[in-house]
């Protein structure tokens, strides 16, 4: 092994071991915690989970300590403390903790982004190259020395809050623009330009994830996106995995359950209220997405602690 690769491996569990030190002794108990970073969060498990179904922002996201596998369409990606994640489109998702301990807890870093930073790098520093065709809106890399650096200097800010205001911004801006220089930087390069194809398609995603209770029009759905219907169908699916009614259908069904646990309605409610206009297809396609009816979830939803 040469000199500077065995440098950078030091380093490297240098700032992960100081990572999990500063998180562990701020974030003591199970949770999802907000920072006085506002992207930043810290996700902390005592515990391997079950699945959760969430549908997730833009955003980065680093485990320090632990093992996740997240579920995109039929896809399974598993990725641990050698890996980073990031999602630069809105995707629904599953995902588990898989390895956590009280004593070695999953710890996780998120930062979530926003367009406008990354389009402000991006007049600084001009693309490399952007793809000519879209590309899936997720995808994991190898964490290399000068990320991971970026990161532990935005965590130790967490100790320092009069310094948070001054020096937070440069380090989200060092953090993004090194995203944007790394193998796959040209995804977040298509999500921030703003007549991009990957740009149309998400606009295509926001007026879903706003309009999923409506019955769905490709047409309508390709007007607002400002392409043929085609055209969106296939750059939409390559984006997400998924066809716009496969997308609407998990934002329906994701809806309806945290209707169901945390607003306590009743099934029928549930499936009409995401705009189901059939109860038992609605039946049949929650449990196909959880596996079980949703029967079992109000029952779970009322059951006392």
């Amino acid at each position: 092994m040469e000199q500077s690769d065995a440098c950078a491996l030091q380093n490297t569990a240098l700032y992960r071991n100081e990572l999990v030190r500063l998180l562990t002794q701020r974030f003591t108990t199970p949770g999802i915690y907000e920072t006085a970073i506002a992207p930043l969060h810290v996700i902390r498990f005592d515990a391997p989970s079950e699945i959760i179904h969430t549908v997730h922002k833009p955003a980065l996201c680093l485990i320090v300590q632990g093992q996740k596998e997240i579920g995109l369409g039929d896809d399974r990606y598993l990725y641990d403390p050698l890996s980073y994640l990031v999602v630069s489109v809105t995707l629904p998702v599953s995902g588990r903790v898989l390895i956590a301990s009280p004593e070695a807890p999953y710890l996780c870093i998120r930062v979530d982004f926003e367009v406008t930073e990354i389009a402000q790098v991006i007049a600084d520093a001009p693309p490399m190259g952007v793809p000519d065709e879209p590309e899936l809106g997720l995808f994991l890399e190898k964490v290399d020395v000068p990320l991971l650096e970026t990161i532990l200097r935005l965590v130790r800010l967490l100790e320092t809050p009069k310094d948070i205001g001054m020096l937070a911004p440069l380090a989200l801006r060092e953090l993004h623009y090194r995203l944007l220089r790394g193998v796959h930087g040209s995804r977040l390069y298509e999500l921030a330009l703003g007549d991009s194809l990957t740009r149309r398609v998400t606009r295509a995603i926001d007026w879903l994830n706003s309009h999923y209770t409506q019955p769905l029009r490709i047409d309508e759905l390709a007007r607002v996106a400002n392409v043929g219907s085609s055209t969106l169908h296939h750059r939409f699916k390559a984006v997400t995995a998924m066809s716009p009614l496969q997308y609407q259908k998990q934002l329906r069904l994701q809806e309806a359950r945290r209707l169901i646990f945390g607003e306590g309605l009743d099934v029928a409610s549930a499936c009409y209220r995401v705009g189901y206009e059939s109860p038992s297809q609605f039946s049949r396609e929650y449990s196909r997405q959880f596996g079980y009816p949703p029967s079992k979830d109000t029952r779970r939803a009322r059951r006392p602690e």
